[in-house]
């Protein structure tokens, strides 16, 4: 099996020696995505809510550019920045995955990159 790097300006660009995503055989394996604006490089003004959608809709974009859609996410893990921030992030995660959820894990971390309060990643069927 041959690897593909997968990428969009649609999302933010990498802020490291990493890909956006990689692509092997037809599951995608997007790095975490942070709330930062395409274009600006600015993080996402507002709170836990705010951050994640910006996130979400980072994914999106990115799993999009595959020629995927969210449906066919199978697994994400959420990096929170403060556990209190759970129900909050949920609320706005539950409206961007309607059904046939992916699995998920959801942990507190010390500190993300850029002192976001959330980082997703995820692996999506293509």
């Amino acid at each position: 099996m041959k690897k593909e790097i997968i990428s969009t300006d649609k999302a933010p660009a990498a802020i490291g020696p990493y890909s956006q995503a990689v692509k092997v055989g037809n599951l995608m394996f997007a790095s975490g995505m942070l709330p930062v604006v395409p274009g600006t490089g600015e993080v996402a003004a507002g709170g836990i809510a705010e951050q994640t959608e910006q996130v979400l809709e980072n994914i999106k974009a990115l799993v999009e550019s595959s020629g995927s859609c969210l449906g066919n996410v199978v697994k994400s893990t959420v990096f929170l920045k403060n556990m209190n921030d759970f129900a909050a992030m949920n609320e706005v995660y539950k409206r961007y995955f309607t059904s046939d959820y992916p699995a998920r894990s959801t942990v507190e971390v010390a500190r993300l990159p850029k002192d976001v309060l959330v980082e997703i990643e995820c692996i999506v069927l293509v």
